[in-house]
C-alpha cells in the first residue's frame, strides 16, 4: 500500500471545517486514495499545540483526533527518541539558510529513512528537499 507522510497541517485542516485549508485537503485526500499514514509523535505534538488557546471543546476535539490517529492500523506514528530529536538538530542546523522548523526536519528524516516521497501538507519546506507535497490549492 501506497505510503504518504501527514503532516500538522493535514491534520489541523481535516477537523477544521473554517481552516482554509480544509477543503484542499479533502480534495487531496480523495485523489490520494487508499494510503497507509505516517506521521510522527512530534507532529501529534505540533497538532495539539496547535489547539491549546482555542478553548475547551476545541482541545477536546483534538485529543479525541489524536487518540484515533493513535489507535488506527492504517496510522503508523514514529515515536519521540533521543536519536531523531538529535538527528533534527542536526538537519536543522545543516539548513541555516532556510526557515525549517525543527519538527519540520524531524518529519523529512523520517520520510527519508522510510523512502516516503509524498507529503499531507502544502508546506514548501518539504518542496525544497525533493518531496511532493499533495495538499494545493
Amino acid at each position: 500500500m501506497r505510503q504518504v507522510f501527514a503532516d500538522t497541517l493535514y491534520w489541523v485542516a481535516s477537523i477544521t471545517p473554517g481552516d482554509p485549508w480544509y477543503a484542499p485537503t479533502l480534495q487531496a485526500v480523495a485523489a490520494l486514495g487508499p494510503a497507509h499514514l505516517v506521521t510522527t509523535e512530534e507532529v501529534l505534538v505540533e497538532f495539539l499545540s496547535a489547539y491549546a488557546g482555542r478553548g475547551a471543546y476545541l482541545r477536546q476535539e483534538a485529543m479525541k483526533t489524536v487518540r484515533a490517529i493513535l489507535a488506527n492500523a492504517h496510522v503508523t506514528v514514529g515515536p519521540q527518541t533521543h536519536e531523531s530529536f538529535m538527528r533534527g538538530v542536526d538537519f536543522y542546523a545543516s539548513r541555516a539558510d532556510k526557515a525549517y522548523s525543527l519538527v519540520d526536519c524531524i518529519s523529512m528524516n523520517t520520510m527519508r529513512q522510510m523512502s516516503i516521497t509524498e507529503v499531507l501538507t502544502n508546506d514548501h519546506h518539504f518542496t525544497q528537499e525533493g518531496f511532493t507535497v499533495l495538499i494545493k490549492r
